[in-house]
């Protein structure tokens, strides 16, 4: 039985490894664990396919230690007394390395059955799991390991993981043929498998067996093919090129309009892409640009949904980013906020400004007064309503103003209230 091409071309060092650059990068702190061959017990925790199995090969062959793998849910208690068993035996001279996938299906009785070894140091644990260990791992084990979290792959890293994949099917099953595939191919598939180099691969492994060569010899993967072996629509979509940023000037403008039919169709298309770090990013920004002081909780609800996408992945992830599309798209609008620091920045590049008033500059230091540093300051929070009518602009720009309240419910509530306030001083 053939090898699955996802295991064929598992990376064998670190620098081989797609994606996860915040942990195995150089000085990060999971290379620096296992370079230095000191490596504790801990729990990988994230998506399928984005390299928590990988790197623990790695560790494995790096540290010497016999490797066993189970997977919780279909493991038992007897499973795990069977690898106790070859301890301090010739099998198991360095120890072992018990790589636990999925431990959230082990109940509490089956993980408590580690602690014993995990404690003396004969075994090793990495765990995995796509759920949340603060949930879902009991605090006996939680407490005795360190937690990695795994991210989503860009497309752009699996990518690299298929080029060399393609490289591989030429020098075994494929040589002495003629293969090319197409960019726009692997483009597909790498955005379509959702950070997930192992689906990525499997359709890139599906795309060559459903095209045999032609009597020339000659193997092509087409767009066509990928997407026949991804089985999802082709999208008119280059993170780097033209279409990506129209989708996404589309998605704000949409926004931005007020419009949620609109927002949520480019929503779609962005979910389609498996774009989910430039959506996040995006209504971030809109968040702030388009929102701003109109409804100034926008972006905290924003940013607790965009959390939780980031945290589902995909599919799940499209919910709470409808859910911040649509807010955003019927909440109240204001600019604001980058009007006035967008004309401060402009002044700042295009002009002398002049010094900090005297009175404002710092005075917590001996021979501030000397200077004449804030002698002249009036504290605000000792006048009536906390408000004094001093200068706080440079002597330069005194009278210039940036900010004008916007004319949403919000922010014209706080021009009344300071108009009132400021009429008597």
């Amino acid at each position: 039985m053939k090898t699955p091409l996802a295991d064929r071309i598992r990376p064998k060092t670190l620098d081989e490894v797609v994606g996860q650059k915040h942990l195995i990068g150089e000085g990060k702190i999971l290379r620096n664990i296992i370079e230095n061959d000191e490596v504790p017990n801990m729990i990988f925790y994230g998506p399928s396919g984005v390299g928590k199995t990988t790197i623990a090969n790695i560790i494995a062959q790096k540290t010497g230690k016999t490797l066993h793998r189970l997977n919780a849910t279909t493991a038992s208690v007897a499973d795990i007394k069977n690898i106790v068993s070859t301890l301090d035996s010739f099998l198991a001279m360095d120890g072992v390395l018990l790589y636990l996938d999925e431990i959230q299906h082990f109940n509490k009785k089956q993980q408590q059955s580690l602690l014993e070894f995990m404690e003396n140091g004969k075994i090793t644990l990495i765990a995995s799991t796509t759920e949340n260990p603060y949930f879902y791992v009991y605090n006996a084990v939680l407490s005795r390991s360190v937690v990695f979290e795994f991210k989503q792959i860009e497309p752009s890293e699996i990518e690299k993981a298929l080029e060399r994949a393609v490289e591989e099917l030429k020098e075994s099953d494929y040589k002495g043929f003629d293969v090319t595939v197409d960019k726009d191919a692997i483009r597909h598939m790498a955005h379509v498998s959702n950070g997930d180099v192992r689906k990525a691969l499997n359709s890139l492994e599906v795309a060559f067996i459903a095209t045999p060569p032609n009597k020339d010899k000659k193997i092509h993967i087409s767009l066509d093919t990928a997407v026949q072996a991804t089985q999802k629509k082709a999208m008119r979509y280059d993170r780097d090129g033209d279409s990506h940023y129209d989708i996404l000037s589309a998605f704000q403008k949409s926004i931005r309009g007020s419009d949620p039919d609109a927002a949520v169709h480019y929503l779609a298309r962005l979910v389609s892409a498996g774009d989910l770090p430039s959506i996040c990013r995006r209504l971030l920004v809109i968040s702030a640009e388009d929102i701003g002081l109109a409804y100034p909780q926008a972006i905290s609800v924003v940013k607790a949904c965009v959390d939780s996408a980031l945290q589902l992945g995909f599919p799940e992830a499209r919910i709470p980013l409808a859910e911040a599309v649509i807010l955003l798209a019927t909440a109240p609008k204001s600019n604001s906020a980058i009007m006035a620091i967008d004309s401060a920045l402009s002044d700042i590049e295009s002009m002398d400004t002049g010094d900090i008033p005297e009175h404002l500059k710092d005075s917590h230091y001996g021979g501030a007064k000397k200077l004449g540093h804030g002698t002249e300051y009036k504290y605000p929070h000792s006048y009536e309503n906390h408000y004094v009518k001093q200068q706080y602009l440079p002597n330069n720009i005194r009278d210039t103003k940036y900010y004008d309240f916007g004319d949403n419910k919000t922010e014209q509530s706080a021009k009344v209230y300071w108009d009132r306030i400021k009429k008597g001083n």
